[in-house]
C-alpha cells in the first residue's frame, strides 16, 4: 500500500502537470489570436488567463 506522503507528491505532481498543460494551451492559442489580430479573442483568452491564475 502506497503511503500517504507519496500519495500527496503524486497529487501534486499531477495538479503541476494539468496547471503546465493548460497553460501551454492557452499560450498557443493567444499567439495564434495574436497572430490573426483577433483582438476580441485575444481578451478573451488573458480573461480566462486571469480567472485560471496563469497570468
Amino acid at each position: 500500500m502506497m503511503n500517504i506522503t507519496r500519495k500527496n507528491q503524486m497529487m501534486a505532481n499531477a495538479g503541476q502537470a494539468y496547471q503546465d498543460s493548460l497553460r501551454k494551451n492557452l499560450e498557443h492559442r493567444l499567439e495564434v489570436a495574436r497572430s490573426q489580430g483577433n483582438q476580441k479573442l485575444i481578451t478573451q483568452l488573458e480573461q480566462e488567463a486571469s480567472y485560471l491564475h496563469l497570468k
